[in-house]
Protein backbone atom coordinates (compact mmCIF):
# COMPACT_ATOMS: atom_id res chain seq x y z
CA UNK A 1 0.00 0.00 0.00
CA UNK A 2 1.52 3.34 -1.08
CA UNK A 3 0.18 6.86 -0.49
CA UNK A 4 2.00 9.75 -2.19
CA UNK A 5 0.96 13.34 -1.55
CA UNK A 6 -2.41 12.21 -0.12
CA UNK A 7 -3.21 10.14 -3.23
CA UNK A 8 -3.31 6.32 -3.29
CA UNK A 9 -0.53 5.29 -5.68
CA UNK A 10 -0.34 1.54 -5.20
CA UNK A 11 -2.82 -0.93 -3.79
CA UNK A 12 -1.97 -4.44 -4.85
CA UNK A 13 -1.35 -8.01 -3.75
CA UNK A 14 1.01 -10.48 -5.44
CA UNK A 15 0.95 -14.26 -5.10
CA UNK A 16 4.00 -16.27 -6.12
CA UNK A 17 4.92 -19.94 -5.70
CA UNK A 18 7.27 -22.53 -7.12
CA UNK A 19 9.89 -25.17 -6.44
CA UNK A 20 13.66 -25.34 -6.82
CA UNK A 21 15.35 -28.71 -7.40
CA UNK A 22 19.03 -29.05 -6.50
CA UNK A 23 21.23 -31.97 -7.56
CA UNK A 24 24.86 -32.95 -6.95
CA UNK A 25 26.65 -34.60 -9.90
CA UNK A 26 30.41 -35.27 -10.10
CA UNK A 27 31.00 -32.79 -7.28
CA UNK A 28 29.01 -30.03 -9.03
CA UNK A 29 25.67 -28.59 -7.90
CA UNK A 30 22.95 -27.88 -10.44
CA UNK A 31 19.64 -26.06 -10.02
CA UNK A 32 16.39 -25.71 -11.91
CA UNK A 33 13.16 -24.01 -10.80
CA UNK A 34 9.57 -24.33 -12.00
CA UNK A 35 6.33 -22.64 -10.95
CA UNK A 36 4.25 -25.75 -11.56
CA UNK A 37 4.56 -28.20 -8.67
CA UNK A 38 3.01 -31.23 -10.36
CA UNK A 39 4.97 -34.51 -10.40
CA UNK A 40 5.80 -34.20 -14.10
CA UNK A 41 7.03 -30.64 -13.66
CA UNK A 42 9.25 -31.52 -10.70
CA UNK A 43 10.66 -34.49 -12.60
CA UNK A 44 11.38 -32.19 -15.55
CA UNK A 45 13.20 -29.76 -13.22
CA UNK A 46 15.27 -32.59 -11.72
CA UNK A 47 16.38 -33.75 -15.18
CA UNK A 48 17.27 -30.20 -16.26
CA UNK A 49 19.25 -29.63 -13.02
CA UNK A 50 21.07 -32.95 -13.59
CA UNK A 51 22.02 -32.03 -17.15
CA UNK A 52 23.18 -28.58 -16.04
CA UNK A 53 25.34 -30.01 -13.25
CA UNK A 54 26.78 -32.72 -15.49
CA UNK A 55 27.82 -30.20 -18.14
CA UNK A 56 29.18 -27.72 -15.61
CA UNK A 57 31.18 -30.38 -13.74
CA UNK A 58 33.77 -30.30 -16.53
CA UNK A 59 34.65 -26.75 -15.48
CA UNK A 60 34.13 -26.87 -11.69
CA UNK A 61 36.25 -24.60 -9.52
CA UNK A 62 35.75 -27.02 -6.63
CA UNK A 63 34.42 -30.57 -6.24
CA UNK A 64 31.89 -30.92 -3.40
CA UNK A 65 30.44 -33.93 -1.62
CA UNK A 66 27.35 -34.35 0.57
CA UNK A 67 29.15 -33.05 3.67
CA UNK A 68 28.09 -29.51 2.68
CA UNK A 69 24.43 -30.60 2.95
CA UNK A 70 23.89 -31.66 6.58
CA UNK A 71 20.74 -33.44 7.68
CA UNK A 72 18.35 -31.12 9.54
CA UNK A 73 14.82 -31.67 10.79
CA UNK A 74 12.63 -29.08 12.46
CA UNK A 75 10.71 -25.87 11.90
CA UNK A 76 10.85 -22.10 12.33
CA UNK A 77 8.01 -19.59 12.47
CA UNK A 78 7.99 -15.82 12.84
CA UNK A 79 6.85 -14.64 16.29
CA UNK A 80 3.65 -13.25 14.77
CA UNK A 81 1.45 -14.56 11.99
CA UNK A 82 -0.99 -11.97 10.65
CA UNK A 83 -4.08 -13.83 9.43
CA UNK A 84 -6.64 -11.09 8.92
CA UNK A 85 -4.95 -7.90 7.74
CA UNK A 86 -7.28 -4.90 8.20
CA UNK A 87 -6.42 -3.39 4.80
CA UNK A 88 -9.04 -0.64 4.91
CA UNK A 89 -7.85 0.61 8.31
CA UNK A 90 -4.23 0.31 7.18
CA UNK A 91 -4.93 2.53 4.17
CA UNK A 92 -6.61 5.16 6.35
CA UNK A 93 -3.62 5.10 8.72
CA UNK A 94 -1.25 5.65 5.79
CA UNK A 95 -3.37 8.58 4.53
CA UNK A 96 -3.31 10.13 8.01
CA UNK A 97 0.44 9.56 8.17
CA UNK A 98 0.86 11.26 4.80
CA UNK A 99 -0.97 14.30 6.14
CA UNK A 100 1.44 14.49 9.09
CA UNK A 101 4.39 14.19 6.71
CA UNK A 102 3.09 17.25 4.82
CA UNK A 103 2.24 19.50 7.77
CA UNK A 104 4.76 22.19 6.79
CA UNK A 105 4.34 24.41 3.73
CA UNK A 106 7.98 23.68 2.95
CA UNK A 107 7.21 19.99 2.29
CA UNK A 108 7.01 19.47 -1.48
CA UNK A 109 6.36 15.73 -1.46
CA UNK A 110 5.60 12.94 1.01
CA UNK A 111 5.21 9.20 0.81
CA UNK A 112 3.82 6.66 3.28
CA UNK A 113 3.78 2.96 2.57
CA UNK A 114 3.26 -0.50 4.04
CA UNK A 115 4.71 -3.75 2.75
CA UNK A 116 3.69 -7.13 4.15
CA UNK A 117 5.23 -10.41 2.99
CA UNK A 118 3.93 -13.82 4.06
CA UNK A 119 6.39 -16.51 3.00
CA UNK A 120 6.33 -20.27 3.58
CA UNK A 121 9.04 -22.69 2.55
CA UNK A 122 9.59 -26.44 2.81
CA UNK A 123 13.03 -28.07 2.49
CA UNK A 124 13.42 -31.81 1.88
CA UNK A 125 16.45 -33.79 0.79
CA UNK A 126 17.50 -37.34 0.00
CA UNK A 127 19.87 -37.06 2.98
CA UNK A 128 16.85 -37.04 5.33
CA UNK A 129 16.51 -33.29 5.80
CA UNK A 130 12.92 -32.19 6.34
CA UNK A 131 12.14 -28.77 7.74
CA UNK A 132 9.68 -25.94 7.18
CA UNK A 133 10.02 -22.22 7.81
CA UNK A 134 7.28 -19.56 7.85
CA UNK A 135 8.05 -15.85 7.79
CA UNK A 136 5.89 -12.76 8.24
CA UNK A 137 7.73 -9.63 7.15
CA UNK A 138 6.24 -6.23 7.95
CA UNK A 139 7.84 -3.09 6.51
CA UNK A 140 6.69 0.51 7.04
CA UNK A 141 8.08 3.41 5.02
CA UNK A 142 7.67 7.16 5.50
CA UNK A 143 9.44 10.12 3.84
CA UNK A 144 9.12 13.90 3.72
CA UNK A 145 10.94 15.99 1.09
CA UNK A 146 11.38 19.68 1.98
CA UNK A 147 12.47 22.56 -0.24
CA UNK A 148 13.53 26.15 0.41
CA UNK A 149 14.72 27.90 -2.75
CA UNK A 150 17.36 25.69 -4.34
CA UNK A 151 17.93 23.66 -1.15
CA UNK A 152 16.18 20.28 -1.01
CA UNK A 153 16.37 17.92 1.97
CA UNK A 154 14.57 14.72 2.92
CA UNK A 155 14.03 12.82 6.12
CA UNK A 156 12.74 9.27 6.18
CA UNK A 157 12.05 6.06 8.01
CA UNK A 158 12.36 3.48 5.25
CA UNK A 159 13.18 -0.20 4.82
CA UNK A 160 12.98 -0.98 8.55
CA UNK A 161 11.52 -4.43 7.88
CA UNK A 162 11.00 -6.89 10.72
CA UNK A 163 9.18 -10.09 11.54
CA UNK A 164 6.29 -8.60 13.46
CA UNK A 165 2.55 -8.02 13.47
CA UNK A 166 0.24 -5.11 12.73
CA UNK A 167 1.33 -3.35 15.94
CA UNK A 168 4.01 -1.80 13.71
CA UNK A 169 1.20 0.28 12.17
CA UNK A 170 -0.46 1.31 15.44
CA UNK A 171 -2.01 4.63 14.43
CA UNK A 172 -0.87 6.92 17.24
CA UNK A 173 2.74 5.76 17.03
CA UNK A 174 2.77 6.10 13.24
CA UNK A 175 1.37 9.65 13.35
CA UNK A 176 3.86 10.66 16.04
CA UNK A 177 6.78 9.29 14.00
CA UNK A 178 5.62 11.06 10.84
CA UNK A 179 5.23 14.35 12.69
CA UNK A 180 8.89 14.11 13.73
CA UNK A 181 10.00 13.18 10.20
CA UNK A 182 8.29 16.29 8.78
CA UNK A 183 9.78 18.55 11.46
CA UNK A 184 13.30 17.20 10.96
CA UNK A 185 13.13 17.46 7.16
CA UNK A 186 12.35 21.19 7.52
CA UNK A 187 15.12 21.62 10.12
CA UNK A 188 17.63 20.15 7.68
CA UNK A 189 16.98 23.05 5.28
CA UNK A 190 18.72 25.47 7.63
CA UNK A 191 21.09 23.08 9.42
CA UNK A 192 24.83 23.81 9.33
CA UNK A 193 26.98 21.63 7.10
CA UNK A 194 28.79 18.89 8.98
CA UNK A 195 32.38 20.10 9.62
CA UNK A 196 35.28 18.31 7.94
CA UNK A 197 38.00 17.56 10.49
CA UNK A 198 39.18 14.83 12.84
CA UNK A 199 36.84 14.46 15.81
CA UNK A 200 34.77 11.96 17.75
CA UNK A 201 31.61 10.62 16.12
CA UNK A 202 28.65 9.09 17.96
CA UNK A 203 26.30 7.15 15.68
CA UNK A 204 22.73 6.26 16.61
CA UNK A 205 21.38 2.81 15.72
CA UNK A 206 19.63 3.86 12.48
CA UNK A 207 22.97 4.99 11.03
CA UNK A 208 25.09 2.35 12.75
CA UNK A 209 23.13 -0.47 11.10
CA UNK A 210 24.16 0.93 7.71
CA UNK A 211 27.79 1.17 8.83
CA UNK A 212 27.76 -2.47 9.96
CA UNK A 213 25.96 -3.55 6.77
CA UNK A 214 28.49 -1.94 4.41
CA UNK A 215 31.81 -2.00 6.30
CA UNK A 216 31.42 -5.43 7.91
CA UNK A 217 28.55 -7.33 6.27
CA UNK A 218 29.41 -7.15 2.59
CA UNK A 219 33.15 -7.13 3.22
CA UNK A 220 32.99 -10.46 5.07
CA UNK A 221 30.76 -12.42 2.67
CA UNK A 222 33.12 -15.25 1.83
CA UNK A 223 31.91 -15.84 -1.73
CA UNK A 224 32.78 -12.18 -2.36
CA UNK A 225 36.25 -12.66 -0.82
CA UNK A 226 36.75 -15.75 -3.02
CA UNK A 227 35.96 -13.59 -6.05
CA UNK A 228 32.56 -15.01 -7.01
CA UNK A 229 30.87 -11.59 -7.04
CA UNK A 230 33.67 -9.43 -8.39
CA UNK A 231 31.90 -8.81 -11.72
CA UNK A 232 28.52 -8.13 -10.10
CA UNK A 233 28.82 -6.32 -6.80
CA UNK A 234 32.55 -5.81 -6.22
CA UNK A 235 35.25 -7.56 -4.26
CA UNK A 236 36.44 -7.08 -0.67
CA UNK A 237 39.45 -5.58 1.08
CA UNK A 238 39.52 -8.63 3.39
CA UNK A 239 41.79 -11.55 2.46
CA UNK A 240 41.49 -15.17 3.60
CA UNK A 241 44.75 -14.88 5.54
CA UNK A 242 43.26 -12.02 7.61
CA UNK A 243 40.98 -14.29 9.62
CA UNK A 244 42.20 -14.79 13.15
CA UNK A 245 44.55 -11.80 13.13
CA UNK A 246 43.11 -8.72 11.37
CA UNK A 247 42.37 -5.92 13.87
CA UNK A 248 38.98 -4.78 12.62
CA UNK A 249 38.19 -2.33 15.43
CA UNK A 250 38.95 -1.36 19.01
CA UNK A 251 39.22 -3.86 21.86
CA UNK A 252 35.59 -3.22 22.90
CA UNK A 253 34.19 -3.96 19.43
CA UNK A 254 32.29 -7.26 19.32
CA UNK A 255 30.18 -8.21 16.29
CA UNK A 256 27.90 -11.25 16.30
CA UNK A 257 25.93 -13.10 13.66
CA UNK A 258 22.66 -14.10 15.33
CA UNK A 259 19.58 -15.18 13.31
CA UNK A 260 18.01 -16.53 16.53
CA UNK A 261 16.83 -13.09 17.75
CA UNK A 262 13.01 -12.89 17.54
CA UNK A 263 11.36 -10.26 15.30
CA UNK A 264 14.54 -9.36 13.38
CA UNK A 265 14.22 -9.17 9.60
CA UNK A 266 16.77 -11.93 8.91
CA UNK A 267 15.96 -14.36 11.72
CA UNK A 268 15.52 -17.99 10.71
CA UNK A 269 16.11 -21.55 11.89
CA UNK A 270 18.13 -23.03 9.01
CA UNK A 271 19.92 -21.74 5.96
CA UNK A 272 19.26 -23.19 2.51
CA UNK A 273 21.95 -25.84 2.74
CA UNK A 274 20.19 -27.25 5.80
CA UNK A 275 22.72 -25.83 8.28
CA UNK A 276 21.17 -24.86 11.63
CA UNK A 277 21.47 -21.14 12.44
CA UNK A 278 23.34 -20.34 15.66
CA UNK A 279 24.83 -17.24 17.25
CA UNK A 280 28.51 -16.82 16.44
CA UNK A 281 31.08 -14.11 17.12
CA UNK A 282 32.34 -12.68 13.84
CA UNK A 283 34.63 -10.13 15.48
CA UNK A 284 35.73 -10.60 19.13
CA UNK A 285 37.61 -7.93 21.07
CA UNK A 286 38.22 -6.16 17.78
CA UNK A 287 39.80 -9.18 16.02
CA UNK A 288 38.25 -10.81 12.93
CA UNK A 289 37.40 -14.46 13.63
CA UNK A 290 34.77 -15.76 11.16
CA UNK A 291 33.54 -15.06 7.69
CA UNK A 292 29.98 -14.78 6.50
CA UNK A 293 30.14 -17.95 4.48
CA UNK A 294 28.00 -21.09 4.35
CA UNK A 295 29.27 -24.64 4.17
CA UNK A 296 30.35 -24.48 0.52
CA UNK A 297 32.43 -21.35 1.12
CA UNK A 298 33.84 -22.81 4.33
CA UNK A 299 34.93 -25.91 2.41
CA UNK A 300 36.58 -23.84 -0.34
CA UNK A 301 38.24 -21.27 1.93
CA UNK A 302 39.11 -23.46 4.94
CA UNK A 303 37.92 -20.74 7.31
CA UNK A 304 35.10 -20.83 9.88
CA UNK A 305 31.76 -19.44 8.72
CA UNK A 306 28.09 -19.31 9.64
CA UNK A 307 24.67 -20.53 8.44
CA UNK A 308 24.05 -17.78 5.87
CA UNK A 309 23.79 -19.69 2.57
CA UNK A 310 20.37 -18.39 1.52
CA UNK A 311 18.20 -17.79 -1.52
CA UNK A 312 15.98 -14.74 -1.90
CA UNK A 313 13.18 -16.68 -3.59
CA UNK A 314 12.18 -20.15 -4.81
CA UNK A 315 13.66 -19.40 -8.25
CA UNK A 316 17.07 -18.21 -7.06
CA UNK A 317 20.01 -20.42 -6.09
CA UNK A 318 21.43 -19.75 -2.60
CA UNK A 319 24.52 -17.59 -2.04
CA UNK A 320 26.34 -16.23 1.02
CA UNK A 321 24.12 -13.44 2.34
CA UNK A 322 24.68 -11.45 5.51
CA UNK A 323 22.02 -11.82 8.21
CA UNK A 324 21.46 -10.22 11.62
CA UNK A 325 24.84 -8.71 12.31
CA UNK A 326 24.89 -6.94 15.66
CA UNK A 327 27.29 -4.70 17.51
CA UNK A 328 27.15 -6.21 20.98
CA UNK A 329 26.43 -3.69 23.78
CA UNK A 330 29.16 -2.47 26.09
CA UNK A 331 28.70 -1.17 29.63
CA UNK A 332 28.40 2.57 28.85
CA UNK A 333 25.14 4.48 28.79
CA UNK A 334 24.25 6.94 26.03
CA UNK A 335 24.86 9.77 28.53
CA UNK A 336 28.31 8.33 29.29
CA UNK A 337 29.22 8.12 25.60
CA UNK A 338 28.04 11.62 24.74
CA UNK A 339 29.49 13.04 27.94
CA UNK A 340 32.93 11.66 27.11
CA UNK A 341 33.11 13.63 23.84
CA UNK A 342 35.17 16.81 24.13
CA UNK A 343 34.48 17.86 20.54
CA UNK A 344 32.50 15.82 18.09
CA UNK A 345 29.33 15.03 16.19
Amino acid sequence: RVIRDLNPESNHTTLDHGIMVEVLVNGQFGYFAVNNISYDSINYAANKAYTQALNASKYSVYSFDESVRPKSVGSYQSPYKVKDIPLEHLTYTLIGANGKLRESKKIVSAISMARLVDMNMKFVSTNGSDFSQSFMYVGPGFRSIAQDGNIVQSRSYMDQCMQAGMEVFEENKVLERCESICKEAVELLSADECPTENMDLVLHSDQMLLQIHESIGHALEVDRILGDERNYAGWSFVNLEDFGKLKYGSDIMNITFDPTIPKEFASYGFDDSGMKATKEFIIKDGVLLRGLGGLESQERSNIDGVANFRSCSWNRAPIDRMANLNLEPGDSSIDDMIGSVEKGI
